[in-house]
């Protein structure tokens, strides 16, 4: 039985949630706005915000049977609460600080400061792998070239799909030399290395994706069957790893792996693993075709895909620029922000039904404990965003006016030779840098703390 005090503790708690729920229905506002704006007063009010607070404080009547009922309990764990408000402030004011920071160098040089973003999240992937890294890589370290295994006139590339363990490894050193962070993807995946059958080096990997459900750029161009936008999106992949390895990135190798992207081999393996496979949430079986691909670039406009073309067709169609939101910008503060949301019990470490986008999850959700806007996910980088249509009939297909695909025939061996002629040997012509190239700079790569913006594929956006 409940002695007088519990008893009322628990009324007074109660009376706090019901005015709470009543402000959200009178209001519009959610509940995790109101708790912040009952626990700390008005809140600090942002520019960006298309919500503000201060018109609660011309609600006197609301107010006063507000403050009559929360008086007593306030009284009685304020002790406890004083703590957990310096906590919050102080996080607050160290998120709008890195914020103002960041805006500050971004004015002074956008692209570097898009880098310097990804920078600490990078480092930190590095810091948790070290121990495989270190025992892994001498296995494989004679797969990365040096310059002077090099010959652009015998450059023989071959597609394999990772599916044994040393390819796995590979691919996954291979990708932790990237300037961005390190992801292994979502939902339904392919990962490919391409290789140079004549020395038998790494060229550059590849990598695809589940494809968002909702992506405008790309919706907007279609006026899907009805009742079929999922199935049909599900029919498509997303691009989410692809560039080339020193040296081959500097003679054009992400060129030549955007273009075993479209290769009928990509597609005949998306077939083999997926015909008759059953999806997780649904329980039913899609279409096992691969009728397009997406992706987006890493910073703005895209060198790699722009003029991207075989034989005169266009392989990646630039398809507009995404809003400019997400979480990258916040890698600096995330690890607080996790700390701070497992102490409110509200932290998700991701698995099954949280989503692929745990990371801006977890930072919307820190924003909504801090009582800071939304807004602030917008950073303003707008990433060109392509579509590489797989079929002749795209439009067709998912608009439903025809029921089959037609496919392209495009073997990599073809692709591979229209690369060498169009691209490889001009540039090997005129650029001598690659020849000096050391694999042991790939090394540093995974294991030096600070890397030079120079050792980033450039070819590799993600």
């Amino acid at each position: 039985m409940e002695n007088a005090t519990a008893s009322g503790l628990r009324g007074r708690l109660l009376a706090r949630t019901a005015c709470l729920c009543f402000f959200e229905q009178r209001h519009g506002f959610s509940r995790s706005e109101e708790a912040a704006f009952l626990w700390r007063g008005p809140p600090i009010r942002h520019e960006e915000s298309n919500k503000t607070f201060p018109f609660l404080l011309q609600q006197g009547k609301l107010l006063s049977i507000l403050s009559h009922k929360i008086t007593a309990w306030d009284r009685a764990s304020a002790l406890g609460t004083d703590r957990m408000e310096q906590q919050r402030d102080a996080l607050r004011r160290q998120v709008l600080a890195e914020i103002e920071r960041l805006q500050a160098l971004e004015a002074q040089n956008p692209k570097e400061t898009y880098r310097s973003w990804h920078a600490q999240a990078v480092q930190r992937e590095l810091a948790r792998q070290q121990y495989w890294i270190r025992a892994t890589y001498p296995k494989y370290e004679h797969f990365f070239a040096n310059g002077s295994d090099l010959s652009p006139q015998s450059i023989r590339p071959i597609l394999l799909e990772v599916v044994e363990e040393w390819q796995a490894d590979l691919f996954r050193l291979a990708r932790l030399t990237w300037s961005l962070p390190f992801t292994r993807g979502y939902g339904r995946r392919l990962r490919f290395l391409i290789m140079d059958a004549s020395n038998e080096k790494l060229i550059g990997i590849l990598a695809l994706q589940s494809p968002p459900l909702d992506f405008p750029v790309r919706d907007r161009l279609f006026a899907y069957a009805p009742g079929r936008k999922v199935e049909l999106v599900n029919q498509t992949m997303d691009i989410f790893t692809l560039g080339a390895l020193p040296p081959y990135n500097r003679l054009l190798g992400g060129k030549l792996v955007a273009l075993a992207a479209v290769s009928d081999e990509v597609r005949l393996a998306y077939e083999r693993k997926y015909t008759g496979r059953l999806t997780q949430l649904e329980q039913r079986a899609l279409p096992a075709r691969l009728v397009a691909l997406t992706t987006t670039s890493a910073f703005g406009r895209s060198s790699l895909y722009n003029r991207l073309s075989y034989r005169g067709q266009v392989i990646a169609y630039s398809i507009g620029y995404t809003e400019g939101y997400g979480s990258f910008h916040f890698a600096p503060l995330y690890p607080t922000l996790c700390a701070f949301l497992e102490e409110q019990g509200r932290y998700h470490s991701g698995g099954f039904g949280t989503g692929p986008r745990i990371t801006w999850q977890n930072v919307t959700r820190a924003l909504d404990a801090l009582g800071l806007p939304r807004q602030l996910l917008r950073h303003g980088i707008k990433r060109e965003a392509f579509l590489f249509p797989l079929i002749s009939n795209l439009q067709a297909y998912f608009e439903g006016q025809d029921s089959e695909p037609h496919y392209y025939q495009r073997p990599f061996a073809e692709l591979a030779a229209w690369w060498r002629e169009r691209w490889l040997l001009g540039r090997a012509a005129r650029v001598d840098g690659w020849h000096r190239w050391n694999r042991q700079e790939i090394l540093a790569m995974l294991t030096t703390v600070e890397r030079s913006a120079k050792h980033g594929t450039a070819d590799s956006p993600i």
